[in-house]
């Protein structure tokens, strides 16, 4: 399973949810890693050495820039899951590592100018199907306000639907709100999983299960 968390946009928690995602497909039991591509920005690998000063588990993660073709293949006859974290823009690497992924997941916050590019990264990530036909897209809507009388999630629904029925992407039933864990867990090395909020947990544990469920469902149709 490759696993690219990408969008062109920064800030939508494309990090945060590989390394929590990380940590929940090896709970399960797969064998992980995470692959960093972003030459400028640190996030996981500095949370993979922070992780290091914990007594959980550690996860590998490694740093590779430029071409990833051949880098992917080799970690994917390694590894069960192989998780690639990319920079929030257009790059070598993101589209390197879209021609070799399953699923290419897409966070993108309520806010109209980061749904305004997701739409159009979108468009562009429709593209490397003409190299890879099995990629599939799924968006999740990340970092959702938490008050009650929000509709802001609603909204964001409601636009990502307006974007033609030619693009074909997913969108997650599962939402990532904004809640402090996340960036309490990044910085100590640590995943929601591991922590005693039952909600980010619940969040986490039903995308990857999302995933997996599509990944599955678009094997079996390949077949």
């Amino acid at each position: 399973m490759i696993i690219v968390v990408g969008n062109i946009k920064g800030g939508t928690s494309k990090s945060t949810l590989a390394v929590n995602l990380a940590v929940e497909y090896r709970r399960q039991g797969s064998k992980v890693i995470i692959l960093e591509t972003d030459p400028t920005v640190s996030t996981a690998s500095q949370w993979a050495a922070d992780r290091e000063n914990t007594d959980q588990p550690g996860i590998t993660t490694v740093r590779k820039t430029g071409r990833l073709g051949n880098t992917i293949d080799d970690l994917a006859a390694a590894y069960d899951a192989v998780i690639i974290d990319t920079a929030g823009k257009d790059s070598t690497e993101l589209r390197s590592a879209a021609h070799r992924a399953d699923l290419l997941l897409v966070p993108t916050s309520t806010s109209v100018a980061d749904l305004d590019t997701t739409r159009i990264f979108l468009s562009w990530m429709d593209e490397a199907r003409d190299m890879n036909p099995k990629l599939q897209m799924l968006v999740v809507i990340s970092k959702a306000p938490t008050w009650w009388h929000s509709n802001h999630v609603e909204i964001a629904s409601e636009a990502l639907a307006e974007i033609p029925e030619d693009i074909e992407f997913s969108l997650a039933d599962t939402v990532i709100y904004h809640r402090n864990i996340y960036a309490q867990a990044l910085s100590e090395g640590l995943s929601v999983i591991e922590s005693d909020n039952p909600k980010a947990k619940a969040e986490i544990q039903l995308l990857a299960q999302e995933i997996t469920n599509l990944l599955t469902t678009a094997e079996e149709e390949e077949n």
